[in-house]
C-alpha cells in the first residue's frame, strides 16, 4: 500500500508540474529538438512579467517579458540528486565571477578541486573561470542557496544536466539575461 502511495503521489506531483509547464503543446508526432538560442515564445497568463522560470527537464529558463510571452534560453542543469527546486529571490548579480567550490563538491571529487583542497585559493574572474562572464545568486529568505545562474567555459554542457546544481548558460545568454533582471528577480524552478 506505502509504495502504491508513493507512486500515486508522484503520478500525481509529475501530472501537476507538465500542467504548469509555460511552454505551447506540441504537435503529436513531430520531434521535439532542443534548441538554445534565446527567442520570444507563448507561455501561460498565469506567469508575471520580470519572473523567471526554469524547466530543467526540457533544459530550457524563460524570462517573461509581458503577459503571456516570455524570452525563452537554453540552459544546462545540475546532474540528479544536485539540481535545485522551488523558488528563490535574486539578491546579487557578479561580472566575471570570482569562485571556489563548495565544501561539499570537493568532498565528492577531491580529484577535480585538487587546487582548492587544504586551502583557501578563490579563482579569480575570467574566461577559465566555471562561472563564465555573470553570475546572478539566488537566495531564499536572504539565505544564500550556493545556487546560480551563471555562464560557463563549458559551453558544450547547455542542454544536459551536467553541472553541480546550477544553471548554466552560455556567456552571450547570460549577458543578455544579467542586463534584463534586477535584484530581487523571483526565480522558480519547476
Amino acid at each position: 500500500m506505502g509504495i502504491a502511495m508513493l507512486n500515486r503521489r508522484r503520478f500525481l506531483t509529475i501530472t501537476a508540474a507538465a500542467s504548469s509547464f509555460p511552454v505551447a503543446a506540441i504537435a503529436k508526432n513531430q520531434p521535439v529538438v532542443f534548441d538554445a538560442t534565446p527567442q520570444e515564445v507563448r507561455i501561460k497568463k498565469i506567469y508575471e512579467p520580470g519572473q523567471l522560470l526554469i524547466l530543467p527537464r526540457s533544459f530550457y529558463l524563460y524570462y517573461v517579458t509581458e503577459k503571456r510571452r516570455a524570452i525563452r534560453y537554453g540552459v544546462g542543469v545540475g546532474k540528479a540528486g544536485l539540481e535545485f527546486t522551488g523558488t528563490a529571490v535574486i539578491e546579487r548579480k557578479k561580472e566575471w565571477p570570482t569562485w571556489r567550490p563548495t565544501a561539499e563538491m570537493i568532498d565528492r571529487d577531491p580529484r577535480a578541486y585538487a587546487k582548492f583542497v587544504d586551502n583557501d585559493y578563490i579563482q579569480p574572474g575570467g574566461p577559465s573561470n566555471p562561472l563564465g562572464a555573470r553570475a546572478l545568486y539566488l537566495f531564499q529568505n536572504g539565505v544564500d542557496t550556493y545556487f546560480r545562474i551563471h555562464g560557463t567555459n563549458q559551453p558544450q554542457t547547455i542542454g544536459s544536466a551536467a553541472s553541480n546544481g546550477c544553471i548554466r548558460m552560455l556567456n552571450e545568454h547570460v549577458i543578455d539575461l544579467y542586463q534584463r533582471v534586477p535584484i530581487g528577480t523571483v526565480v522558480t524552478v519547476l
